[in-house]
């Protein structure tokens, strides 16, 4: 059996055996084990060399299932849930007492979520527990948005890669937790903040801690290329700062010519906020593999996926 591949049952019997396994999601590919294996979730930990304090995503297979990962569930997470599950939307809710203190992170919250991807819904309407699935690269690298991402990061160490094709969003899920009922953003994501307000208006904003994470993906360094990367208003001015070295590109939707760029990516020569943020990832993997000098960024529109895009690229660029 190849590491990458279309099976199901070779999903399901890995899973079965308390093996971590790379899964597909709308978002990004995420590293799977079933949440009550203290064997499985320990691999996870290990093989991302990932904080034990930083909780991890649970996937279900269906709102359904909510009630017996979280308790005491405001009523406006039910209607963010009812909006936009399944997608890229992770509740923190306080969590059953049968959810391991290992996946929270010692918390008493959960993050959890229904994943929209045919393939990963697949796998989790065959397995009997949900799955743990943060993304599938080691702690604080660009995260993978092809089953060939996850392949390169961690070779035949993984048993096996379940292929779902690029993935749709290429972002990761925006993270709502509660205080008093009332939302509360702990990440940028997928899903505009304004897509979130226009369902339960105004959202308070915590989305950085280094010290004791409410919730996944809050760290000020985080999804960032090994390659040097900085983040600008001004990417021709920027250029000039770097003489006689190998500068690759980002820019939103138009090119620039000047001869000291190696490789210049694009995200969308139209303008579209959602089809650069599904690109972002993969430009940024390839940009990382041209044994660059530098790589520079240009700074997207705040508003809407551009204040994601910004979120994740002001994580990943030299401060």
């Amino acid at each position: 059996m190849s590491l990458i591949n279309n099976s199901i049952q070779n999903a399901v019997s890995l899973l079965n055996q308390e093996q971590i396994i790379g899964i597909p999601t709308e978002t990004v590919y995420g590293l799977a084990g079933n949440i009550y294996s203290s064997k499985a979730i320990r691999s996870i930990f290990a093989l991302k060399q990932r904080p034990f304090f930083n909780p991890l995503i649970v996937h279900i297979k269906s709102a359904n299932d909510l009630s017996e990962i979280a308790r005491e569930i405001p009523e406006k997470a039910l209607i963010l849930a009812a909006v936009f599950w399944p997608g890229p939307l992770t509740l923190v809710l306080k969590k059953q007492i049968a959810i391991p203190d290992l996946v929270t992170g010692g918390k008493d919250t959960v993050a959890v979520r229904v994943p929209n991807h045919p393939v990963a819904l697949a796998l989790l309407n065959q397995l009997a527990y949900p799955l743990a699935a943060p993304s599938a690269n080691p702690f604080g690298c660009i995260s993978p948005t092809t089953a060939a991402h996850v392949a390169d990061y961690f070779g035949e160490v993984l048993p096996m890669v379940l292929n779902g094709g690029a993935c749709q969003r290429g972002i990761e899920s925006t993270i709502v937790g509660f205080e008093n009922g009332e939302p509360v953003v702990y990440r940028l994501g997928s899903i505009a903040v304004e897509d979130i307000e226009a369902i339960v208006g105004p959202v308070k904003m915590i989305t950085h801690d280094d010290i004791a994470p409410a919730a996944p993906g809050m760290f000020s360094k985080h999804y960032a290329p090994l390659t040097a990367t900085f983040l600008t208003a001004d990417v021709e001015k920027k250029l000039t700062t770097f003489p006689d070295q190998k500068i690759g590109v980002l820019v939103f939707q138009k090119g620039i010519d000047d001869p000291k760029i190696v490789q210049q990516e694009i995200l969308s020569s139209t303008g579209n906020l959602a089809e650069a943020a599904s690109q972002l990832y993969a430009a940024l993997h390839r940009l990382d593999k041209c044994h660059l000098d530098c790589i520079i960024a240009e700074r997207f529109p705040d508003v809407g996926l551009g204040k994601t895009i910004n979120d994740r690229l002001k994580r990943a660029t030299q401060k």
